[in-house]
């Protein structure tokens, strides 16, 4: 069941569903709820300076990439501009808090920035408890546009969903065969996370047989 905007202020009026700062009249949809951009942005790194030299990064899954992204901090007023063909990783400006047992969060792009040219690419899951920063990943899909964004920007839309039966936060909070990844994170502390050691192990060394016995 998708809520209207009636069941979502009901939420926030028994503090089941937070959101920090509050929400402003312009962000109130009829069954959704349109979320900010924020200050926050993560840069992709193409190249770095090891002992061997200039290195051109490799991307790679089953590792870290923290360090394949340039954190960069923009005051309120400031813009970032995005060159064709260019993506960078956002926060959100509210955090979000779900505090009911059976309430979860699903984010969407909006239509009007999409249609600008840019490409916000949002079919995440917002887990039942989860509290924290969204990530907000934005593509330049134009050949030939610099495209200019601001914090403070409405770029994407969060539809709360009731579950057909509750979870309680341990539960919850368990994905798989370890805890949520990005619990409680800030907007500065969205850098990428990997998977559990063990799963990547056997992942990088073809062990697919050996992983789909893991129970």
């Amino acid at each position: 069941m998708i809520l209207t905007r009636h069941e979502i202020g009901k939420l926030i009026a028994e503090e089941k569903l937070i959101f920090e700062p509050t929400l402003d009249k312009y962000q109130d949809q009829p069954h959704a709820v349109d979320l900010r951009l924020g200050t926050t942005f993560y840069l992709p790194k193409i190249w770095k300076i090891t002992d061997r030299g200039r290195e051109v990064l490799t991307v790679d899954v089953t590792q870290s990439v923290a360090d394949n992204f340039e954190k960069i901090e923009l005051e309120p007023g400031q813009f970032f501009e995005l060159a064709p063909g260019e993506s960078v990783i956002a926060s959100t400006l509210e955090k979000v808090s779900l505090r009911s047992d059976d309430l979860m969060g699903v984010l969407y792009p909006r239509s009007s920035v999409n249609r600008r040219g840019l490409s916000v690419d949002l079919t995440g899951i917002v887990d039942a408890h989860y509290s924290g920063h969204l990530m907000i990943p934005i593509l330049n899909k134009t050949t030939s546009q610099i495209i200019r964004i601001y914090p403070g920007e409405r770029v994407c839309q969060i539809v709360f969903q009731k579950l057909a039966s509750s979870l309680q936060k341990e539960d919850a909070m368990r994905h798989g065969a370890q805890p949520a990844k990005y619990e409680g994170a800030k907007a500065n502390g969205l850098d990428g996370k990997c998977d559990a050691d063990e799963e990547l192990e056997l992942i990088r060394t073809g062990q697919l047989g050996q992983l789909k016995k893991q129970k």
